[in-house]
């Protein structure tokens, strides 16, 4: 394996150089529309390419849109600009990504995380699969997509539950495709860190149109495998004296992912008359993952805070200590993940009557999930160690006994010897919709039309989950040895840091083997504790009207209307009772109980769009928005509970107390921007937005004096714990009765460099977003908020050859457990990044094309620290990944 390391710029430069480049867009912008206003003798036929043609239209879908919008055109069917949705996504100002090994997988919006923003396809819901995390966009493959929309201010026949925005995926449409269109695809994918043999993907699509065109039918279908691996080194546990953080429990993760993707969707259009238009559009995304955890767990503090001896001590932080007689857990994971998402959709429009549209949709989206993982747990003593985490960028770490060393796994005096310990959690979301839509055309004065509508939906979540646990320590008779069946884990962090990067690692096929061989058959506990359902009636009433007219004698476009939400929601749970004897990890079942919540939402919005000069355009919005309240890792609705047993065979209990009578969370919001479109494909804008949020819903860890009959008290390190060493951490949501403002700015440029440059076909896109929320010590809080985000393509392209270089930067941001397993109970700040990404092109002919992606190419690392700079929290390395691809035009 080849690593090489890259440089970036310093995050100050950074936000530096793209401030200036976006203010050097305004001189350029009037150079270069003063020159292609003026006369040329001579002025050769400008060719519109792939990559510049896809700008231009997504520029003319925003120009036209009333609402605050951006978005991304495909540059062909099933040719995407970008190897993953989410990362496409984040080209979008006011957008920012959560990567999972190195893959986008969820979006947040002007800094509201992936919860409060509603993903629709075709403008209705497309379930997640797994609602606690936000969609995911990795598990869809980017060929579904023809363009992506993303509406920051709504309008009243929009679904209501984007707080943070709307994004919308609209697909291929037949009607749109002229002619036949017959279309094979296929990749090699290759991330560098895991390395071995690419990864393919292929994929076809065929659109035609029959009966003389009242009929049209589209069909896609795709398939892709991909290897990727992600390393994560960060200190889990601190122990605070004193104002002093000492480190507690430093972990190694090292997560090898496998994903087998599948996807299918199809369309059909039919127009039987010149007033009625019948479609129906199906989608199916399928995602088999799988992954093994290979982790190394250092329990400093165990058996004894004593054993950790403060060396060094700077910024409040025990910078070097020296760890002696303390525990390790040597943990192997797999994990099965299979999960789809998928919708089908009818609509029938009908333009029979003089002056009316009339429109009908039926919609059904289902995201489900089946969750299985199983470890095997080892424990053994370590005699002493050193840590220094003095410089962030190189974390100091030794062990007195090799890592690597079999010796140590004596089966006959491992302290734990643990297979398996795992569950299955079942988890499904899904939706039945109906919608009624009418417009009637006035063109009196200023009143173009009015519409009106009514959507009922039916919304259910729910969880179901089954504990799988070994009751028993596996005896040394039947224990697989280290020596004979060990797996060597290797190059942890692509030997970034000082420390052990090699280790054992227990094998799960040998682990399954000494069970059968035993004739033990694990029983398989239902968890009340971990299993819900929440049921919601949602119904809703709209009505708009839509604008256009004169002002002082310029042109102005807009819409005022209020839409009615109405929400019957019911939370069904289980109470638990005593332990089960066959399962101490779950109670058994002593009873059910149903939390119910109505309420109703009055959410007005109005939306203007002036024409200052014929490319000058002020743009005006106001709405009420709301999202319904979120699930989430500490807010589940309705109360849960998970224990595991650590070493010392003590009991850990994770708890959060249901809160099934959670308000909606709202926010009155404010968009003004100033858009100026000259030449060809060419805009810059500048925009203000504000948002003001009602109920926010924070989290607070409590420790009551008793739960469930046990006594609880906080020890010395602030830990909840009973008289038996049991440890809890109990968490409860509540509304904050405060007001968060969230407010900030947006900049955005699109420029082709022909006009300046002796060279056609070069251009740049670029965009700054500045988001300045209101800060707290208690309350609600934002979390992945980037305080600045940019990003800036820098592109060349002719009818052979295209070429584009892009990078992304984000400034750092705030994160809980919630947000991230890789922060800890305290959480941290993750440190400022840019990615650099590679896109080249070559069209062999009018058929045939090949593309190269190279994605990260500068390699760039996710670090964090807690608290300020100086004390390190995490690091984690995914490396470059490679793209080789075809498609193939009949």
């Amino acid at each position: 394996m080849i690593g090489h390391k890259l440089t970036s710029f310093r995050p100050a430069a950074q936000r530096k150089a793209f401030a200036l480049a976006l203010l050097a867009g305004v001189s350029f912008a009037g150079v270069a529309a003063a020159q292609e206003a003026a006369p040329s003798e001579a002025v050769d036929e400008v060719v519109v390419t792939a990559f510049r043609k896809s700008l231009a239209t997504a520029l003319d879908t925003k120009r036209n849109d009333v609402r605050v919008s951006d978005g991304i055109s495909a540059e062909d069917i099933g040719k995407f600009p970008s190897e993953n949705i989410a990362a496409a996504i984040q080209r979008i100002p006011g957008v920012q990504i959560s990567n999972i090994n190195g893959r986008g997988s969820t979006i947040s919006i002007r800094g509201l995380g992936p919860q409060y923003a509603l993903t629709t396809v075709n403008g209705q819901a497309f379930k997640s699969s797994n609602f606690t995390d936000g969609f995911r966009y990795d598990v869809i493959q980017t060929e579904l997509a023809s363009g992506i929309q993303v509406y920051k201010s709504p309008t009243a026949d929009m679904d209501a539950g984007g707080l943070a925005g709307t994004v919308n995926i609209d697909t291929v449409h037949p009607f749109n495709v002229k002619g036949r269109q017959l279309i094979f695809a296929g990749k090699l994918q290759q991330q560098e860190l895991i390395g071995g043999d690419p990864t393919a993907k292929f994929g076809a699509t065929y659109v035609d149109h029959f009966l003389d065109g009242k009929l049209g039918v589209f069909l896609g279908a795709g398939y892709q495998e991909l290897k990727d691996r992600g390393d994560y080194l960060w200190m889990d546990r601190w122990t605070v004296s004193n104002g002093v953080y000492t480190p507690a429990r430093l972990r190694y993760r090292r997560i090898d992912r496998e994903t087998k993707r599948s996807m299918v969707n199809g369309a059909i259009q039919f127009k039987p008359t010149d007033d009625l238009q019948i479609d129906a559009i199906a989608t199916y995304a399928k995602d088999e993952t799988t992954q093994e955890l290979h982790q190394q767990v250092f329990l400093f503090t165990t058996p004894s805070a004593s054993n950790v001896v403060s060396l060094a001590t700077a910024n409040n932080t025990a910078t070097k200590v020296q760890i002696n007689n303390f525990r390790l857990e040597n943990n192997h994971q797999h994990e099965d993940r299979p999960q789809s998402t998928g919708a089908f959709t009818t609509k029938v429009r009908w333009t029979g009557i003089e002056n009316w549209d009339f429109s009908g949709v039926g919609h059904y989206s289902r995201g489900h999930a089946l969750f299985n993982e199983e470890a095997a747990i080892l424990g053994v003593n370590i005699s002493s160690a050193t840590l220094d985490i003095s410089n962030p960028k190189n974390i100091v770490f030794s062990t007195a006994t090799a890592l690597d060393d079999t010796a140590q796994y004596n089966t006959s005096t491992l302290i734990r010897n643990t297979y398996p310990n795992g569950a299955y959690r079942t988890i499904d979301s899904y939706e039945n919709a109906g919608q009624f839509d009418a417009k009637r055309y006035v063109n009196f004065s200023i009143l173009d039309s009015v519409q009106f509508g009514a959507k009922i939906r039916q919304e259910v979540l729910k969880r179901y989950v089954v504990r799988r646990d070994g009751q028993n320590t596996i005896p040394a008779s039947y224990s697989p040895t280290m020596a004979g069946s060990g797996i060597l884990v290797t190059n942890f962090l692509d030997g970034d840091m000082t420390l052990p990067g090699t280790w054992v690692s227990p094998n799960l096929d040998a682990y399954r083997a000494a069970l059968k061989a035993q004739g033990v058959t694990v029983y398989e506990a239902f968890d009340p504790a971990g299993s819900f359902r929440v049921e919601r009636d949602l119904g809703s009433l709209y009505a708009m009207a839509n604008l256009k007219g004169e002002v002082l004698s310029r042109t102005f476009r807009g819409n005022i209307g209020v839409r009615r939400e109405s929400t019957d929601q019911t939370v069904n749970g289980y109470v638990g009772g005593a332990a089960n004897p066959l399962n101490t990890e779950v109670k058994l079942v002593a009873g059910t109980y149903t939390t119910k919540k109505s309420y109703d939402n009055v959410l007005p919005s109005a939306n203007f769009s002036f024409d200052i000069t014929d490319n000058l355009l002020l743009r005006v919005a106001a709405a009420k928005v709301l999202v319904r309240p979120i699930i989430d890792s500490n807010n589940q609705l309705a109360t849960t509970m998970t224990s595991t047993t650590d070493t010392t065979g003590h009991k850990v209990y994770t708890i959060s107390i249901g809160q099934g009578s959670l308000d909606p969370m709202t926010a009155n919001q404010l968009d003004v921007s100033l858009e100026w479109y000259y030449g060809s494909g060419n805009g810059l804008s500048a925009g203000f937005f504000s948002k003001k949020v009602k109920n926010g819903v924070y989290t607070s860890t409590m420790c009551p004096a008793a739960y469930e009959g046990t006594s609880l008290s906080t020890d010395s390190s602030g830990v909840c714990v009973s008289a038996a060493g049991d440890t809890y951490t109990i968490t409860q949501s509540f509304n904050d009765a405060r007001t968060v403002d969230i407010h900030g700015y947006e900049l955005n440029w699109q420029q082709s460099l022909d006009a300046w440059l002796p060279i056609a076909g070069f251009g740049l896109i670029a965009n700054y977003t500045h988001v300045n929320p209101a800060t707290s010590v208690t309350g609600f809080k934002l979390a992945n908020l980037s305080e600045h985000t940019a990003n800036g393509t820098i592109y060349w392209e002719n009818q052979t050859f295209s070429a584009r270089l892009s990078a992304n930067y984000r400034s750092a941001y705030d994160q809980t457990s919630v947000e991230s397993f890789f922060s800890g109970p305290l959480g941290h700040t993750v440190d400022a990044r840019t990615q650099f990404d590679l896109n080249l092109g070559y069209n062999i002919n009018e058929k045939l094309s090949l593309s190269f992606a190279a994605m990260n190419i500068n390699n760039a690392q996710e670090k964090a620290y807690l608290g300020n700079e100086s004390r390190w929290q995490m690091t984690s390395v995914t490396g470059p990944s490679y793209y080789l691809s075809f498609q193939y035009k009949m």
